[in-house]
């Protein structure tokens, strides 16, 4: 696993590569579409680690809006909370503003469970059809606006070191805020 870190307002900011059922973390996030179905991507890793009882539990709450999430127990993950973060439509694929609001809106579902540390996938990348520079560029103003006293450990973990690299690149110029 790579790790390159940042400074991003007062909390420790890690761009990561790996695999985000292994985290440890208060919570994890699962990129997802509206039916917050775990059959691909990160959510079907989260899925693998944690056993079908993350699965039912997600889905028994869906649909939801995009940019929405929820937030579910972890189940066999070695975390507290799975967040699942609807950043496409189940149709479709992910906008700016889906992925500016499922970041926002699982930042804020950390804080309000007493999260310290979060991992985020490269939410809307991949099968959600935006580049890894435009995810990274909207996820990383939504966590740079984001305060918190509590949430103090984000992690973005991508799958790739080329991804990771790209994260990285764009976390080190300065906001857009």
């Amino acid at each position: 696993m790579s790790v390159v870190s940042s400074v991003i307002v007062n909390m420790d900011f890690i761009v990561i590569e790996g695999d985000i059922a292994s985290q440890r973390a208060d919570a994890l996030v699962a990129a997802s579409d509206t039916s917050l179905a775990m059959n691909g991507g990160t959510a079907r890793a989260l899925r693998d680690g944690g056993g079908e009882g993350i699965h039912e539990a997600a889905v028994e709450r869906a649909p939801v809006d995009p940019g929405d999430v929820i937030i579910t127990d972890s189940f066999n993950l070695p975390a507290e909370y799975v967040v699942h973060a609807a950043a496409k439509p189940a149709t479709g694929h992910a906008t700016e503003e889906t992925v500016r609001a499922a970041t926002r809106n699982a930042l804020q579902t950390a804080e309000d469970h007493n999260c310290r540390s979060i991992v985020l996938p490269l939410l809307g990348s991949g099968v959600g059809g935006l580049d890894t520079e435009t995810v990274a560029d909207t996820m990383l103003n939504e966590i740079n606006r984001f305060a918190s006293p509590t949430l103090t450990d984000i992690r973005i973990i991508a799958y790739s070191a080329d991804d990771r690299f790209r994260v990285q690149e764009r976390a080190d110029q300065p906001m857009n805020s």
